[in-house]
């Protein structure tokens, strides 16, 4: 039987396995597995931790509920930042992922400060499959042309600017921008109203999942896109389904910030291998 916790920022859920003492041989299928919210534990995103380097206290492996890796998930990170701050006592800690290095603070009362590093801008590190100018560029969809940026966290993002967050056609477009040829990696999909300067509303079709609750790397992506475009101020609050999340653009760095709760729901054991056998 192999441990774990169920942890979640803001409903963006996740299962968490601790594989720093023991070695977890998590597959693509166990993963799955478990994600499925009919016969598994349910979540968004599937975390392993495994040990860290010289320089880094652990390693993150995230696995999105269809089985497929992905480089980042910074709602995932604050909450495994979280239980590690809490076991070891400490103010910080350093967490390596496959998107980069990522530094996360206590921010108090379980809300957790990310350093997520700076965005990635150019067209080639989104990635994109053709010379873009990611600020602002005609996506083609269906035979319409939206309008669109695109922003790498470590992870690639698109986001669409609309004038009602709440009526966007999340579940009926994000899939097909998903998977669209101008993304070699697929994409990740915001659909971000803006409100002022300071807050905008944001919905969320996340790469190899759907829609989900949040997103911490699609807010840090959206609040950047609105700085690049003069619509938002350095520093926004992003309202996602699920609550708010702050996100700061440093000017004098050139990183993004995001400052967000955490929450455990519960911890169980499972049978991995008899899990993926089910009939």
């Amino acid at each position: 039987m192999t441990a774990f916790i169920k942890m979640h920022g803001l409903g963006n859920d996740f299962v968490v396995f601790d594989a720093r003492d023991v070695a977890i041989n998590l597959t693509a299928a166990h993963a799955k597995a478990v994600a499925n919210r009919h016969f598994g534990v349910g979540c968004d995103t599937v975390v392993v931790i495994r040990p860290g380097g010289a320089q880094t206290d652990a390693t993150l492996l995230f696995y999105n509920a269809d089985g497929s890796e992905s480089e980042a998930c910074f709602n995932a990170t604050r909450c495994v930042a979280r239980l590690l701050l809490n076991e070891r006592g400490l103010a910080r800690v350093k967490l390596a992922t496959k998107g980069g290095l990522l530094i996360c603070s206590d921010a108090g009362k379980a809300a957790v400060t990310v350093d997520v590093g700076a965005p990635r801008l150019d067209w080639k590190e989104v990635p994109l499959a053709q010379e873009t100018d990611t600020t602002n560029f005609l996506l083609e969809v269906g035979g319409s042309s939206v309008p669109a940026s695109a922003v790498s966290m470590g992870n690639p993002h698109c986001i669409l600017f609309v004038p009602d967050a709440a009526a966007a056609p999340v579940i009926t477009l994000g899939p097909r921008i998903e998977t669209l040829p101008l993304f070699p990696n697929r994409t990740n999909v915001e659909f971000a109203q803006v409100l002022d300067q300071g807050k905008i509303r944001m919905r969320v079709w996340e790469r190899g999942v759907g829609v989900t609750l949040a997103c911490g790397s699609g807010a840090c992506a959206t609040a950047v896109a609105a700085i690049r475009r003069g619509l938002a101020g350095r520093k926004v609050e992003l309202v996602l389904d699920g609550g708010s999340l702050m996100i700061e653009w440093r000017e004098e760095d050139g990183h993004v910030l995001m400052t967000g709760p955490t929450a455990t729901s519960f911890s169980g054991r499972l049978d991995l291998d008899k899990l993926t056998g089910r009939p």
